[in-house]
């Protein structure tokens, strides 16, 4: 007996309905490339889930290269439509919105299983393929912090050697100028004691008032005056000196 026909229905269950969307969509991405190299054809495949997630297939370098290559056939299939310039600019938005959207789906999923989600549409081989890229990503982030972090603690050290030759700079700047402010008292000091002891040591002459100018004293009276003076004098000298 053959095969009763089996009625297709949308699937209910949310779980057998991915499971079956998983197995079937393979199935037919399989047929596909099939297809392309047994018949030798060019061949494009997109495919939207429930979610919104794109799956295609191109035999060609892109599927816009194949969107184009429809665009130009259908537009030769049919000579008497106008295509104005109007009609042209809507044509390349639309291809410029198919690509962007697949580029912003691709990475919106990439971003969602990088952190933990939607894994569950994936299989083994990409599995392995984000944890490896995901240690990739953890090695180079911790190679950076290490690298940073060195950085730091150099510049840390230079600054501190700068702050220790300033500081030593300044120790002796300010002993020279201790230094030069103890000689500076020393040497007042030394100054006035020297004045100090002179002025004391200096006995002026004494005269005698009965004396008066004109007058004819004695000659031992003089002499001895005159010996008297003579010995202040060069004391006072010495002191100087």
């Amino acid at each position: 007996m053959g095969r009763g026909r089996i009625e297709v229905l949308r699937i209910e269950n949310n779980v057998n309905r991915q499971v079956t969307f998983s197995k079937r969509k393979t199935g037919l991405l399989k047929k596909a490339y099939e297809l392309s190299v047994l018949c030798d054809v060019e061949l494009g495949l997109i495919i939207f889930s429930g979610r919104g997630k794109l799956f295609h297939f191109s035999t060609a370098s892109s599927l816009l290269n194949i969107i184009e290559q429809y665009r130009r056939c259908s537009h030769n299939n049919n000579p008497t439509e106008s295509w104005d310039s109007s009609n042209n600019e809507t044509q390349n938005n639309y291809l410029e919105f198919l690509r962007l959207k697949t580029r912003i789906d691709f990475l919106q999923r990439s971003q969602r299983n990088l952190l933990g989600e939607d894994l569950q549409s994936l299989n083994i081989k990409e599995l392995d393929q984000l944890e490896n890229q995901i240690e990739v990503s953890l090695s180079h982030i911790r190679s950076t912090k290490s690298q940073v972090i060195t950085n730091e603690i150099s510049d840390l050290k230079c600054k501190e050697n700068k702050l220790q030759e300033f500081n030593t700079t300044l120790r002796k700047k300010l002993q020279e100028i201790v230094a030069d402010d103890f000689l500076h008292s020393s040497m007042q000091e030394g100054d006035n004691s020297n004045i100090k002891s002179g002025r004391s040591e200096f006995h002026p002459l004494e005269c005698d008032p009965s004396v008066q100018i004109g007058s004819n004293p004695s000659v031992d009276l003089l002499s001895g005056e005159m010996a008297f003076m003579a010995e202040d004098v060069d004391e006072f000298v010495r002191q100087w000196m």
